[in-house]
């Protein structure tokens, strides 16, 4: 254990680093820490005891039964990942696969897709249902049987997920081919997604089904559509009734509603939201008002066929709810005949498809109508969806527990969704009040177990719960508690209300007056809060859902709205991200141990920053014993290191490091540095965390060691981009005669002269620590950027070009590297949401995929990138994807960019970002500039723009000088005052 004492030594400025002793200086990794911990912080009922504990006894990460807290926490003795398996033959294939039952009927579904031993149809008990790769990536007969099946036969067998949601809730996912289904539509893409998607498939049919347990209820989403058997009659299509919903009621323009009331459909392909929206209209005295619109999974079948085959429905409203908002049931009756005999086959075929996906979705919403709220659902979905997929990771009563959510009422499951998902802990009842909940008393009451109230959970002398329950008085109630039970002279009326709040506290915590609790809890009146249990299972729920913690539900939100669009892939899962309960527990206690730090630094608690520091110091290697590391190239453990107990100790510690530095406590710096350095042998960190420590050792004065950590740090294949060239410009430095008389061979390749341009302009301000602004040539305001972009575009070579540093890059790499990036890799992509491989940032990513880059980056040689960007930029604009910036870069911009950087050029730093995007992702120059000469041939120049006080980091020099060895023309472009 380190002793964290305050070095007496002289302490010199820190030549690589400013440091600054201010509180209010972010430190370095406290963004990230903050990131990792999350939007949503844990609720921590063991605080005190995880911190007050001695470390020995709280470090034990042992199996035995006496050991650990993270076994005492779980609450399972003895549980293991590990056990046996048997391995059963298939009966269809005879192939050998894992006896695991829903290893067994997954592959019996595949196998029955194949084969014509059982119908087609048949389901098993447990089942996979996985949606079909795109049909240009697999030859016609493959696709055939693939297709049908919904399952996919990746490397090694193992079950391949497409994560193109088709679940009524996750509707605003679409296919990335955006003229599906849309009015502009070409029958012969009809036909294609009619071949690719089998009348026996369902709609939802990548819902993945586990039975957790006997006694757990149905794990099956509330609206998965069943397997109705529907025959489709196409003789005459006049007259069918179909049993349906108004969706949208605030967007009507008639709030009261009569049953019989008569309706019509009209289509909106303006809409701005789904181009297959269609409206339902009042007919009745002869005002066509807007009531509403169809559910969005019915319309986008229907609207094709109100479009291209002419079909027409009226109807009548069936049921008025009670609120106003709420859904209407109605009917709808076609009113034209579509004669069969009139049509081409394709389009016949294309109609049936339609229609049957019609009568598919009326069905389903019979099981499951479109009044559950969309919070609701994604809700219940992602409960479901976690339970189904890592039913190791919960004792059986936490799966029955999370499971019963599902058979909860729908106003329960409102309350709850809505109570976790504000911000609290407390609630006060008389403000517990939604539209959708028809009782909220009633919900609350039938939330037990879930939610607890103040009268069982305040217990006396309870600071913190207190705390929470005076602030959801006023200001007004307050007073009057402090004047009628307190009688405190100061509280006059003119008092803040943190400060009553203080004395309230202050008075509650020393017990002056025993009726204090009571006289709070009777103006506030009942008080809820989400139960411990409860917020500490969601919150598992929601990180091995997201596997972060920068999302949440919000996610579910953004794309139920179109706001944000996730890009289509393969999840192809081998293994278990935490293959056992007591690994997740350790991560868990990680992050609570994390949130401590970060809070301990708010509340500039210096003590409580070194417990935390001492904490994970103690407990990192010990984790890391827990889970040997090895190259990205044997196994995927590097990759997906970054949700383990080891990798978030390791942030707090790094983070410790820094304030140990902002203190000048350096000899315990460097002590954990070296502990760093020792435990992670194959990370990308090393670089900074050697640079950090040849820094600490010469502010410490023992320059030879620090010399020496420089030079061993070169030798080390983990340490790059800026991080080398700092440790390079060090040995320069420190390793003069007579430390050492040889200079190294790479002294000259550093030196070398970058080009520079001095640009003058009029100052606006000359003040230290602010950014410059300048008066442009417009006589506009401006910064350096802008400036110096007017003077290329003029008198600098008439260039045009962007100021956007590594963003524009990393746009070109995401567009042009589109399909590595999204190819079928194992273990890469565990969600729905995400926006690029578990590996982009690693090594894994360029070694798993080395055949598929190469091959590409020699169709971007050969001057195809261009084309690439543009096929890229049209099958996939808008949809999420990391780096790639749909909004501040044209496609022409873009199309002019990759012109003139040129075929080699573009490879060159393609395969750079592929084979180390962590690294190299940032520290790009300020400016990408480019111009056309005659037959659309161009150059283009890369600039960095440099202030009166600014000079070039490590990064950005490594950057220069990487790409003039590439071939590019660079520039540092200084920007100063005019001489007088």
């Amino acid at each position: 254990m380190i002793t964290l004492m305050r070095t007496k030594a002289e302490i010199r400025a820190d030549p690589d680093r400013q440091s600054s002793s201010s509180p209010s200086t972010m430190l370095t990794g406290r963004e990230s820490l903050i990131r990792l911990i999350g939007k949503r912080r844990r609720f921590l009922p063991n605080r005190q005891s995880l911190l007050s504990a001695p470390i020995e006894s709280t470090l034990s990460l042992s199996g035995d039964e006496n050991g650990g807290m993270l076994e005492r926490t779980a609450g399972v003795s003895g549980e293991t990942t590990s056990s046996k398996v048997d391995w059963v033959p298939c009966p269809v294939c005879g192939s050998t696969i894992r006896g695991e039952d829903y290893m067994i009927n997954s592959h019996l579904d595949a196998c029955l897709a194949r084969g014509t031993k059982r119908k087609l149809t048949q389901r098993t008990l447990l089942q996979l249902n996985f949606c079909s790769r795109s049909m240009d990536k697999l030859d016609s007969g493959e696709s055939k049987h693939l297709e049908n099946s919904g399952v996919l036969k990746a490397p090694d067998n193992n079950l391949v997920r497409s994560t193109t949601p088709k679940f009524s809730y996750l509707g605003a996912f679409e296919e990335n081919d955006n003229k599906q289904f849309k009015l502009d539509i070409h029958l012969d893409s009809v036909m294609r997604n009619y071949i690719d998607s089998s009348a026996e498939n369902l709609i939802n049919d990548d819902t993945t089904s586990y039975d957790t347990s006997s006694n757990s209820p149905s794990l099956l989403p509330k609206d998965e559509m069943p397997k109705h058997d529907i025959t489709v009659a196409m003789d005459n299509l006049s007259g069918v009734t179909l049993e349906t919903f108004i969706v949208g009621r605030k967007f009507s323009d008639e709030e009261e509603l009569n049953i019989g009331a008569s309706i019509s459909l009209l289509r909106d392909p303006d809409n701005v939201k789904d181009p297959n929206a269609i409206k339902v209209l009042s007919t009745a005295s002869g005002c066509s008002k807007v009531l509403g619109f169809l559910p969005r999974e019915l319309a986008q079948y229907l609207s094709p066929l109100i479009e291209k085959y002419c079909m027409n429905f009226e109807g009548c409203v069936t049921s008025v709810p009670k609120h106003s908002l709420d859904v209407v049931p109605i009917q709808i009756v076609n009113q034209i005949m579509i004669p069969c005999g009139e049509k081409e086959f394709d389009d016949l075929e294309a109609f049936r498809f339609l229609w049957k996906r019609v009568l598919q979705t009326v069905e389903s919403a019979k099981t499951c109508p479109p009044s559950i709220a969309k919070y609701q659902r994604n809700f219940c979905f992602l409960i479901q969806e976690v339970l189904a997929s890592n039913p190791h990771l919960f004792t059986d009563d936490e799966k029955i527990f999370l499971g019963s959510f599902t058979s909860l009422s729908d106003d329960c499951q409102r309350i709850f969704v809505r109570l976790y998902t504000r911000k609290g802990p407390w609630f006060r009842m008389c403000n517990i009040s939604y539209p959708e909940v028809l009782d909220s008393k009633q919900a609350v009451r039938g939330l037990s177990g879930y939610i607890c109230s103040s009268q069982s959970m305040i217990e006396p002398h309870d600071n913190g719960d207190m705390k929470e329950v005076l602030n959801l008085l006023t200001v007004s109630e307050l007073r009057e508690i402090s004047s009628a039970v307190m009688k405190l002279q100061h509280c006059h009326h003119g008092t803040r209300k943190q400060d009553l709040i203080a004395s309230l506290l202050s008075s509650y915590e020393d017990g002056l007056c025993p009726l204090l609790q009571r006289a709070i809890l009777n103006k506030t009146g009942t008080c809820v809060r989400i139960s411990c249990k409860a917020e500490s299972l969601v919150w598992r729920a929601l990180r091995l859902f997201f596997l972060n913690g920068e999302q949440d539900l919000s996610a579910f939100l953004l794309v139920d709205l179109g706001i944000v669009k996730y890009p289509t892939y393969n999840c192809i899962i081998s293994d278990q991200i935490f293959p056992g309960l007591n690994d997740l527990l350790a991560y868990e206690e990680a992050i609570e141990v994390a949130q401590i730090m970060d809070e301990a630094l708010d509340d500039k608690n210096s003590g409580l920053v070194l417990r935390c520091i001492s904490i994970s110091n103690s407990r990192l290697f010990i984790s890391c014993s827990k889970s040997t590391q090895s190259s990205a190239s044997e196994s995927a453990a590097t990759f997906l290191s970054c949700l383990s107990a080891s990798w978030v100790y390791s942030k707090v510690v790094l983070l410790g490091i820094s304030f140990l530095e902002r203190e000048r406590r350096y000899d315990d710096a460097v002590h954990l540095l070296k502990r760093l350095l020792d435990g992670f042998t194959c990370d990308g960190r090393r670089g900074y965390w050697t640079l950090r420590l040849s820094v600490d050792l010469e502010h410490l004065g023992r320059l030879n060691e620090s010399l020496s950590v420089a030079e061993d740090g070169l030798l080390d294949p983990w340490v790059r981009a800026g991080s080398r060239m700092a440790l390079q410009r060090r040995v320069l430095r420190l390793g003069k005669p007579p430390r050492r008389w040889k200079t190294p061979c790479y002294s000259e390749a550093i030196k070398r002269k970058i080009i520079e341009v001095h640009v003058q302009g009029r100052p606006l301000n000359c003040e230290t620590g602010m950014k410059s602004r300048f008066y442009g040539e417009d006589g506009e305001q401006c910064g350096v950027e802008q400036l110096a972009l007017q003077y290329y575009a003029g008198e600098g070579g008439g260039w045009q070009g962007v100021h956007t540093e590594s963003g524009i890059w990393l746009t070109i790499f995401g567009l042009l590297m589109w399909d590595i990036i999204f190819a079928d890799v194992p273990n890469v992509f565990h969600t729905r949401f995400q926006t690029a491989p578990l590996d982009l940032e690693t090594q894994n990513f360029y070694v798993m995929r080395k055949s598929l880059i190469e091959s590409h980056l020699e169709k971007i040689n050969s001057d195809m990138a261009e084309e690439i960007l543009i096929t890229s930029w049209e099958s996939h604009v808008g949809v999420a994807c990391r780096g790639v910036n749909w909004d501040r870069h044209s496609l022409s911009e873009l199309r002019a960019a990759v012109t003139c950087i040129g075929g080699p050029c573009l490879a060159s730093i393609c395969r750079h970002l592929a084979q180390d995007y962590r690294s190299w992702s940032s520290g790009m120059p300020d400016l990408l500039l480019w111009r056309f000469h005659e037959d659309y041939k161009g150059e283009a120049k890369l600039v960095e723009v440099k202030g009166p006080r600014d000079r070039l980091s490590e990064q950005q020099r490594a950057w220069l000088l990487l790409l003039m060895d590439y071939g590019f023309n660079v520039e540092v472009c200084k920007v100063g005052p005019a001489s007088k």
